[in-house]
């Protein structure tokens, strides 16, 4: 069965896979690999003010003679004026509307004043600059001050999920379920890409065999066990014709979910990157502890001093 589309909680429809524009394409010009993924099938397109390349998706989009709505476009708010950086962004897409515009981290949000940034949101809803408006990468916690005043709800809150990240996310994940806000997931395929050879890699290869596919494949089909949209990229179009088959393929057992989520749990291996920054963490605590000790050795001393004195 093909991928098929995910209902949010205004009523619009989103397509359950999307092309993403940002990572290593960020700031280039990626027309060729837009137009690539849309021959491959990808109509959900993820784009980003910061990532620097949305007149170059525009272009895409352009050359592709799709029609308007045979595409689904996201592109997320960075910095500067709200309202001016919407429309910015539809002229580099050359678009009227977005279908999809997302706060892109909640570091954005300046001051902490939720409330005027999402009431220009609603507001971009509202002047049909956007069909739908949402966040990406929100806690718990930062969505619960939105919702606090919100008129519209966030229609989907795009973040990194994968099953090393999982059990971390169980309680947001629940949030979502809970106010009907849809999980875009990005960076699921962490566990093959990032951390090679952790306890992930069994239970995907188990499934992998059992249904004749890539543990890529099983990665994604794990994403969409948890009701996700997955944001994805590649400049292959083996790879993206991979992804895109996914949608075709019968769903993991509750088992292989249950399993990799387990595996999951246990956490990633210590690759070189983490091994380093462990070792910088355990420098820096040992600095500290040093310094600490030799602070106490020097006020001992002149508490001392001072006693000598005084007898």
């Amino acid at each position: 069965m093909p991928f098929h589309d995910i209902t949010l909680n205004d009523g619009n429809k989103i397509p359950a896979i999307a092309y993403g524009c940002g990572s290593v394409n960020k700031n280039k010009d990626i027309h060729g690999y837009v137009e690539q993924a849309i021959n491959a099938g990808f109509s959900h397109l993820d784009n980003a003010q910061y990532y620097g390349n949305e007149d170059s998706v525009g272009r895409a989009i352009r050359e592709s003679g799709l029609s308007r709505s045979e595409l689904f476009v996201t592109s997320k708010y960075g910095f500067g004026n709200i309202q001016d950086q919407v429309r910015d962004s539809l002229t580099k897409l050359d678009l009227k509307y977005l279908d999809l515009y997302l706060i892109h981290t909640p570091s954005v949000v300046r001051d902490g004043n939720h409330e005027s940034v999402w009431r220009e949101f609603e507001k971009i809803k509202e002047d049909g600059l956007a069909k739908s408006i949402g966040v990406s990468n929100f806690t718990v916690d930062d969505l619960q001050k939105i919702m606090k005043f919100a008129i519209v709800k966030p229609a989907v809150n795009q973040i990194r999920l994968h099953p090393y990240n999982h059990a971390e996310h169980v309680s947001l994940l629940e949030y979502h379920a809970k106010h009907g806000i849809v999980t875009e997931a990005y960076s699921s395929l962490a566990p093959i890409t990032t951390f090679p050879g952790g306890p992930v890699d069994i239970s995907l290869q188990k499934a992998a065999q059992r249904l004749g596919i890539t543990p890529t494949q099983v990665v994604f089909l794990w994403v969409k066990a948890k009701g996700a949209v997955i944001v994805t990229t590649s400049s292959s179009k083996q790879h993206l014709e991979e992804y895109f088959a996914v949608g075709d393929l019968p769903p993991l057992t509750e088992e292989e979910v249950a399993a990799i989520d387990a595996a999951g749990a246990k956490g990633p291996p210590l690759t070189l990157h983490t091994r380093l920054s462990a070792c910088r963490s355990w420098r820096y605590a040992m600095s500290l502890a040093l310094i600490t000790l030799l602070g106490c050795y020097v006020v001992f001393h002149m508490a001392m001093g001072r006693c000598s004195k005084v007898n």
